[in-house]
């Protein structure tokens, strides 16, 4: 089917759905959730395609904690499983938020829900080197009880504190993502669709040529750029916590950025500007958007998303 509309992807920060000094609760993430189903819905209301992915970090973190808790009497799940298990829980409840606000502005438009499988390389160089922090921070006794009892690799993430050591797991790169064809008719036949979530569940293919789950995340920014270039998207923005992207981060000099070319903002990179694990991931995903084709990629803040769209605030990145 011919687009006959801009289509956009929105990378929903995970501090959209859990704000900064919130516990977690059900009602917190409903609430914050609706205020991001009103951002969604500005492009809904204005004639764009939307595709929605989001980060689940805190909930599969949770999730985890949960599955550790209850060893003694369930069998724990593996992280594949837990990761699909939120896509689940945030698809349903951005899914829900959208269908209401749709409803009170009597606009009629079907939203959807898939849950997403990413392929990446069993061979890829971070399951050799895992260093992303998932679950809760630990002290020195427990890290050691979790290495020795349950095989977790358990690094320091903070230089101080009572309980500086998180476990991390390998985060590898994504290749595609394996419903794409599926993705495409949902998208083109006009649904809002809710994809990707927290980067989608890691698969790779074993020695039978079966497709299955690995321990690991894939970085949502990352896999979110993927799903850009599945739908044909037009444009692809990271909402994070911050309106633009910052040079000299933290120095007397910095200063927002308020356009980047892809060769300029690859020098940045490549000069370790931007913090990894923070704002690299999202730079790196935003120049591989339009590499690919795509006609602009925009980093910003949930509040100022459509100020962006009209250049008025964000971070462009462009060919």
């Amino acid at each position: 089917m011919k687009k006959n509309r801009l289509r956009i992807v929105i990378a929903l920060g995970g501090n959209a759905i859990k704000l900064p000094r919130q516990q977690g609760t059900y009602e917190e993430q409903r609430a914050s959730i609706r205020s991001a189903s009103l951002c969604i819905l500005e492009f809904v209301k204005r004639g764009f395609d939307v595709v929605v992915t989001h980060g689940n970090g805190p909930q599969v973190g949770s999730l985890l904690v949960q599955q550790e808790a209850a060893a003694a009497q369930l069998p724990p799940q593996p992280m594949d499983s837990c990761n699909a298990m939120t896509q689940g829980q945030l698809g349903y409840m951005l899914q829900q938020a959208l269908m209401n606000e749709l409803k009170s502005l009597n606009l009629n438009f079907n939203v959807v829900t898939m849950i997403t499988q990413v392929l990446v390389d069993r061979n890829d160089p971070a399951f050799l080197n895992p260093g992303k922090p998932v679950g809760p921070f630990y002290d020195a006794p427990t890290k050691e009880k979790l290495e020795a009892e349950r095989g977790y690799l358990i690094k320091q993430v903070l230089p101080e504190g009572e309980k500086p050591y998180r476990r991390v797991v390998p985060s590898p790169d994504p290749i595609r993502i394996l419903e794409v064809n599926a993705l495409k008719k949902v998208v083109d036949s006009g649904m809002i669709v809710i994809a990707g979530g927290g980067g989608g569940v890691p698969v790779v293919l074993n020695e039978r040529g079966e497709f299955e789950g690995i321990e690991g995340v894939i970085d949502k920014d990352l896999a979110g750029e993927k799903l850009a270039e599945a739908v044909a998207a037009d444009l692809f923005m990271i909402l994070t916590d911050v309106p633009k992207v910052k040079l000299d981060f933290g120095r007397p000099e910095e200063r927002s950025i308020d356009r980047l070319g892809v060769k300029e903002a690859k020098k940045y990179l490549q000069e370790g500007q931007f913090l990894a694990g923070s704002m690299a991931p999202k730079v790196l995903a935003c120049i591989r958007f339009v590499e690919y084709g795509g006609d602009e990629a925009i980093i910003t803040s949930l509040d100022q998303a459509w100020s962006a769209v009209e250049n008025k605030e964000g971070t462009h990145i462009v060919p």
